[in-house]
């Protein structure tokens, strides 16, 4: 099963990707991860590094790379889940290159109410997460993300998950859906 999770910020894609690729036996496999595990004395590694410090976005071409490699491992043969990419039209079609159109079983979409996420995502507690920064993220999200979610309707391979609730509950929402 290949699987991408999709949501507003602060939905719980990353904490459910978790728990869902554990309870299918298959690989969570998340672009921050797959950044954070750089070895820095490769070659990617010091592209990705130097892109990072100059405040740059990592190109699409750069983490289709990375995705290849990833999804490539033994713990993904029996299938993933995709958290963090795409997030556009553009890397949508740039995975589809890589994947075919057909490359996905499903696209979980995860719906939460607007203001539940800004409560949820101050309540973490980051410095960096102001109601402010947090609407501008999700305006981004609207702006980005939604028409990449309309792509994946027109193919019919989205299903929609109410996201508000206990972790557990939206685990055995997801987990119901994709029976």
């Amino acid at each position: 099963m290949r699987l991408l999770f999709v949501g507003p910020p602060g939905a719980g894609k990353g904490t459910q990707a978790q728990r869902v690729a554990e309870a299918l036996e298959i690989a969570h496999v998340s672009t921050g991860d797959m950044f954070r595990a750089l070895d820095p004395e490769t070659d990617l590694g010091k592209r990705v590094k130097a892109i990072m410090e100059s405040g740059g976005y990592v190109s699409d071409d750069i983490v289709i790379e990375m995705l290849q490699g990833r999804i490539s491992q033994p713990d993904a043969e029996k299938g993933y889940i995709l958290d963090g990419f795409p997030r556009t039209t553009a890397q949508a079609e740039a995975l589809d290159e890589f994947l075919g159109e057909d490359g996905l079983d499903r696209v979980v979409l995860f719906e939460v109410d607007e203001d539940r996420v800004v409560q949820r995502m101050l309540d973490r507690g980051r410095a960096d997460d102001t109601e402010e920064t947090i609407r501008t993220r999700l305006e981004v999200y609207r702006e980005q993300t939604e028409p990449l979610v309309e792509l994946y309707e027109s193919r019919g391979i989205v299903t929609h998950v109410d996201a508000s609730g206990s972790i557990e509950e939206i685990t055995d929402r997801v987990l119901a859906e994709l029976e």
